[in-house]
């Protein structure tokens, strides 16, 4: 009875707490170029930039608790992976993710100009990989696949600009590929297998209300016709 009764003495206070201060919602998508350290046995493999800008999708809550601090918190969805070749082969691997982030927001608030820092574990639920090899391509996808890894952290920084533009830096902190994963006939193809992704991304966050108010001028302009 004592615990329960500080949890709800925990909740309340932190609602106080919230409501006393600056909150709102924010919405955007991203443009990722990635890219990865991967090496097979010790080997380093060639790794390309990968481009992609879909699916890239965000919401986040924000609360600042006054003029130069605050954090968010949210949901994104994207599609992350990495390239490699070697020889005639090109490998290419990916996986849309649910993620979590939480960060720390340092700047002028008002503004909407700030740098931000925080971590973030991301759930990778459906994975796709292709390989080319010389005139042939091969293609594999799965959802829930125990080939990669379920849950991922991953540490991120950037800056937040004046209308909106976001630059953000991500290095992700455990391997993309499942070490652990054993195929039909008992192999372990990526025991020796580590990957170490990482991507800059730029976006364009508005704020839930700026929306509304692009919508009810899109719907007005149209009600004057």
């Amino acid at each position: 009875m004592r615990t329960f009764s500080a949890v709800v003495l925990t909740v309340i206070s932190i609602s106080i707490s919230i409501q006393a201060q600056t909150t709102y919602f924010t919405n955007g998508g991203e443009l990722l170029f990635q890219f990865a350290n991967v090496t097979d046995q010790g080997n380093s493999l060639n790794d390309e930039m990968r481009f992609t800008l879909f699916f890239h999708t965000g919401s986040y809550f924000h609360v600042d608790f006054n003029p130069i601090m605050g954090i968010y918190t949210g949901t994104a969805v994207r599609n992350v992976g990495y390239i490699v070749s070697e020889g005639q082969t090109t490998t290419k691997r990916r996986a849309y993710s649910l993620g979590v982030p939480l960060a720390l927001k340092l700047g002028i608030m008002k503004r909407g100009t700030y740098l931000f820092a925080g971590g973030e574990y991301e759930w990778f639920f459906h994975y796709k990989e292709k390989i080319l090899e010389g005139g042939r391509k091969t293609k594999y996808r799965e959802w829930f696949s125990p080939r990669v890894n379920t849950f991922v952290p991953s540490f991120f920084a950037g800056i937040q600009l004046k209308g909106g533009m976001n630059i953000k830096a991500k290095f992700y902190l455990d391997n993309f590929m499942n070490q652990d994963f054993r195929d039909v006939n008992g192999d372990y193809p990526y025991r020796n297998l580590t990957t170490g992704m990482f991507y800059f991304s730029l976006s364009w966050i508005v704020k839930t209300r700026s929306v509304k108010k692009i919508i009810q001028k899109q719907n007005a302009s149209y009600a004057q016709r």
